[in-house]
């Protein structure tokens, strides 16, 4: 029996070093932890969905027991990315309508949009991402076609920035639009006494209130398709910008369920019933899910001339586009936001629309706080405007994309003297030190490469235009990675857990097969996500 005992003590001593202290251990990585410092690491340890240790190999593989061991083999691995502005929902919900992006013609649209109809006979015809100045004439197009297309059937296909809509006669005939009506922050396009189908801003609503709501099962299925390929490109959060509160119950309900992994930051829409909920109910956060803000829209956009301008548009005499409701109405809910202790975010494009709220939020901030209020998308500047961001620490909250977009045919719009602080995210950025990245999916590309690659070359997906657009505003690709994350958590006051690799945040990372910090700046676009996970999950593994 005596000689037993040193066998029993070492199997015994075995089966504790046997014993699992984490989840999974990745090694032989370039891991971007995207802290304070800017730290490169090379191993990183999850353990029940949160950072454990990050570090050295030799260190990290001698104190760990992993249940799961992953070899990165030197690919560059970054926290989840974050994509600060965009329309999840709206985008899912896209997918199963018509897709009209690109077309070059209105033409295009029409043949599209038939074929379409043809293999879905039913209900409305939806179709969303048509862009007159892709086309040659780049003038709105006119519904005639449509009408004869489709006498009976309604019809509403919205223009890219969803700030633009035709639709049919039939739609209108259902909504009582009639040639010459006016409506207070939109426009009913008439020619001659004749309605030409072309609405713009408010005047959409007048149709999408007909148009009936969608089910809970498209709603659910529009969720996860977007969930589908938005992990695909390393996405891990998005901020969702204008939903009703009865979207609130629905997506937590799936994110219990586990269906929907990604982690939602909702700002709900400027209507009266959404302020009531969320006044009465506080902040509704939970692991997957944070709503804390309400999203206001202040003007239009510049491509449908929807934007608010100081000055004329350069290419449209006499016409300075609107504001989407009365002044008093952006002063009212901001005093209430502001007395209720939420964020405040909101749409503004042109010069005018940015004073405007600019001057608002001063008004109610009252110089230095920790508040987070927003601005979306603060594209078009006076630039004697610009510092009010720093003054009052208001967030320019903007999408790369959009620059690149809208290079071609802004200027046109703008003039070469305002042109000048538009798309000025450099400026943006100094003026509190820190600037969260989007793309306003689905009315730009969801791939966060392409968020990247606009912030830092400045260039579009042919690499024109060869010297890169207005590069005075580029970031560093430093400050485009932490635009994507940290930057991008901070603005949804989520830094403490989530945006960086850090010990006790969630195991929100992205491996991929370039890496994004050494590769070509052509090479950028192309750069494909391997592997995403969300909360120590793999969600998405590219095949």
């Amino acid at each position: 029996m005596k000689k037993l005992w040193p066998l029993l003590l070492v199997f015994v001593t075995a089966c504790k070093q046997k014993e699992y202290n984490a989840d999974l251990l990745v090694k032989n990585a370039v891991v971007y932890t995207v802290d304070s410092a800017f730290t490169v690491a090379n191993t990183l340890v999850v353990d029940n969905g949160r950072i454990v240790a990050v570090g050295d190999s030799s260190t990290l593989t001698e104190k760990y027991l992993a249940r799961e061991v992953m070899d990165a083999k030197g690919k560059a691995i970054y926290p989840g990315f974050i994509d600060a502005h965009a329309h999840f929902l709206e985008y899912g919900l896209g997918l199963k309508q018509v897709d009209l992006k690109g077309l070059k013609s209105w033409q295009q649209v029409l043949d599209t949009v038939k074929a379409y109809a043809e293999r879905n006979p039913e209900g409305w015809v939806i179709g969303n991402g048509w862009d007159q100045n892709l086309w040659a004439d780049h003038k709105f197009p006119d519904k005639a076609k449509l009408d004869q297309l489709f006498p009976v059937r309604p019809v509403i296909l919205n223009r890219v920035d969803g700030h633009g809509a035709i639709v049919n006669q039939a739609a209108l005939n259902i909504a009582g639009i009639k040639p010459g009506q006016n409506i207070a922050g939109g426009e009913i396009e008439t020619v001659n006494g004749k309605l030409t189908g072309v609405l713009l801003d408010n005047a959409i609503g007048i149709i999408t209130r007909k148009v009936p709501d969608p089910s809970d099962t498209l709603i659910t299925s529009a969720l996860l398709a977007a969930q589908h390929n938005c992990v695909a490109v390393g996405l891990t959060t998005v901020d969702d910008c204008g939903l009703p509160y009865t979207m609130v119950n629905t997506i937590a309900e799936l994110q219990h369920r586990g269906s929907l992994k990604m982690r939602m930051y909702v700002l709900l829409s400027d209507r009266q019933e959404n302020y009531d909920y969320l006044f009465k109910r506080g902040v509704f956060k939970t692991p997957g899910l944070n709503v804390r803000g309400f999203k206001v829209y202040a003007d239009g956009a510049l491509g449908s001339r929807g934007a608010c301008l100081l000055e004329p548009y350069t290419d449209q005499a006499k016409w300075n586009g609107f504001l989407r409701a009365p002044q008093k109405h952006f002063e009212e809910v901001a005093k209430m936001i502001a007395a209720k202790g939420f964020q405040m975010a909101t749409h503004a494009i042109g010069d005018s629309a940015n004073r405007v709220m600019l001057k608002i939020y001063a008004s109610v901030l009252r110089g230095k706080n920790d508040r987070r209020w927003r601005i979306e998308h603060a594209q078009v500047l006076s630039p004697a405007d610009i510092k009010l961001f720093g003054e009052y620490n208001i967030i320019p909250s903007v999408q790369p994309t959009h620059a690149t977009s809208d290079m071609n045919w802004a200027g046109q719009r703008l003039g070469p003297k305002r042109i000048k602080t538009a798309y000025a995210y450099k400026q943006l950025l100094e003026q509190n030190g820190w600037l969260p990245l989007g793309t306003d999916f689905p009315v730009e590309n969801i791939n966060p490469m392409y968020t990247f690659y606009a912030a830092v070359v400045r260039k579009d997906l042919k690499g024109l235009p060869a010297q890169g657009f207005q590069m005075e505003n580029a970031l560093t690709r430093e400050e485009a990675l932490r635009g994507m994350t940290i930057w991008a958590a901070k603005a949804n006051f989520e830094e403490k857990e989530k945006g960086s690799i850090e010990v006790g945040k969630y195991a929100d990372f992205v491996i991929t097969d370039q890496d994004l910090m050494k590769a070509g700046n052509a090479a950028l676009p192309n750069i494909k996500v391997l592997k995403t996970y969300i909360n120590g999950e793999k969600v998405y593994e590219r095949k």
